[in-house]
């Protein structure tokens, strides 16, 4: 039984009994006014008691609302953490070192490690975090602190490799250029080929196909017999048929 049909039935019966109130007692105007003062307070009544009714709905509506917000933002969120696992987790798996060009084989770095035991803790704790701990935003921040403290250090191209990788799986493209470009700046590091094919990856994201064909060209060049260059070439040819 809705509200409309239980006011209406609530209005009968004090109508009824009014006006058996006044059969019963002599016929005045003094009865009729307060018969009328009756049905209008109960049409006050009513009104109110709607429009709370009204009320009502508006915030189930709004309240539904939120709910499938928060739902769909819960969905994305999962998405991104799989799809971070998934690079953080192929990254894992990467050897070392990629095979660099004949041109880069003499080329390696002065020092596979540091001699800062305080630096390689940090570093190593860093990397932890991702493939241990799963904490990518504890992660990020590491990295980034480890950057700050130590900007000179020898795992400065890895780390701000990692840094790229976590920014990219989040979908933060911005921030993943400026760690690969740092990373593709450093002509010896072993991540550099990677880089430059994650900056095609974002280039190409970001509708720019100059920028991208550019970087993936450089990767084929210089690391012709990398795995990054065949990735570099898929693209290449898919944007050729674009």
């Amino acid at each position: 039984m809705n509200s409309n049909k239980i006011m209406r039935q609530f209005a009968l019966v004090l109508l009824v009994g009014a006006a058996t109130q006044v059969v019963a007692a002599p016929a005045s105007a003094a009865n009729l006014q307060t018969l009328e003062r009756m049905l209008e307070a109960q049409g006050q009544s009513q009104l109110q008691v709607q429009r709370q009714l009204d009320q009502m709905s508006v915030d189930i509506d709004d309240i539904r609302g939120k709910v499938e917000r928060n739902s769909y933002d819960i969905k994305q969120m999962k998405e991104r953490q799989r799809q971070l696992y998934k690079d953080v987790d192929q990254l894992s798996r990467q050897p070392a070192k990629t095979a660099p060009a004949a041109k880069e084989t003499a080329k390696a770095p002065t020092e596979a490690y540091s001699k800062n035991m305080s630096e390689n803790d940090a570093y190593q704790n860093a990397v932890n975090l991702i493939l241990k701990k799963k904490d990518y935003q504890g992660a990020t921040q590491a990295f980034e602190s480890f950057l700050t403290t130590y900007p000179d250090s020898v795992y400065k191209p890895n780390a701000s490799y990692w840094l790229g990788q976590l920014h990219f799986s989040q979908n933060d493209l911005a921030q993943a250029a400026k760690n690969f470009t740092v990373v593709a700046s450093i002509k010896d590091s072993s991540k550099r080929a990677d880089a430059l094919l994650k900056l095609g990856v974002i280039a190409e994201r970001n509708n720019d196909t100059v920028k991208a064909m550019s970087y993936y060209t450089e990767v084929e060049k210089e690391y012709p017999n990398s795995t990054s260059a065949k990735q570099a070439q898929s693209a290449l040819t898919n944007l050729s048929k674009h």
